[in-house]
């Protein structure tokens, strides 16, 4: 039988989410748990791999398993088994084709700047000292819904069939000193939120104009486009799926 699993976690000890040979992982500290709270090996498939220092508000992953389960109470021996920055909160039944990965309609990420010190959140924000044209980085936002290829916004040497992309989602909301960056697509490539995010600042502060976005996704290098922003600031917060893969 395969069951969905929905956590979150805070990325910042992690060095991703993905498996490592020499580094701890988030998937390899939640299949440590599963294995030992179901008393067999257990391998799960995550929904998507987020790099080191990111967080996830939400990520789904699947695994197999040969008996119903008592979500209840997995859940809860789970979170006693499991470190503090990552949490359980359901588990689901699905149907046995059902993949984390491959049947996720969207997800959707969040970049967070604080435009102010905060002696409380440097940990997971950006901070940003210089002044902003929040309306000019919205507007350059727009012109990501006329493309579809972001091979400039990928890290190099990825190996992916295509990079083309569907965004759904991409705007700038301006809280309390605080900045956040909210884009939706139907996949997202290696680093693109974060090359994204730089070039955006890029945009904001003048260095580059809306103008030249159109010439840096065309140009299909990422050296084009503006720098990586730092990973702690970036939170994976929703990943949608259809409906009938439910049992």
């Amino acid at each position: 039988m395969r069951y969905f699993i929905e956590l979150s976690y805070n990325g910042s000890a992690y060095h991703g989410w993905q498996n490592q040979p020499t580094a701890i992982s988030i998937q390899e500290v939640l299949e440590r748990a599963l294995s030992t709270v179901l008393k067999t090996s257990i391998s799960v498939m995550g929904a998507g791999r987020t790099d080191t220092g990111v967080h996830a508000s939400q990520m789904f992953a699947h695994f197999d398993f040969n008996k119903a389960l008592n979500d209840t109470n997995i859940i809860f021996k789970l979170n006693s088994f499991l470190p503090k920055d990552i949490a359980v909160h359901t588990i689901f039944k699905v149907k046995d084709d059902a993949h984390a990965r491959f049947n996720a309609l969207n997800r959707t990420y969040l970049y967070r700047i604080t435009l102010k010190k905060n002696v409380f959140t440097f940990n997971d924000t950006f901070y940003v000292k210089q002044a902003l044209d929040i309306e000019k980085m919205n507007e350059a936002s727009k012109i990501l819904f006329d493309y579809k290829d972001f091979q400039c916004f990928s890290k190099s040497n990825t190996d992916v069939k295509t990079y083309n992309c569907t965004i759904m989602k991409a705007e700038w909301s301006l809280e309390n000193n605080e900045l956040c960056f909210t884009i939706k697509a139907d996949r997202f490539l290696r680093n693109m939120v974060r090359a994204i995010v730089g070039t955006m600042i890029n945009i904001g502060l003048g260095k580059t104009t809306i103008e030249d976005l159109h010439t840096i996704i065309k140009s299909k290098n990422r050296s084009e486009a503006g720098f990586s922003v730092p990973a702690q600031a970036l939170y994976l917060t929703k990943i949608e799926y259809p409906d009938d893969i439910k049992l």
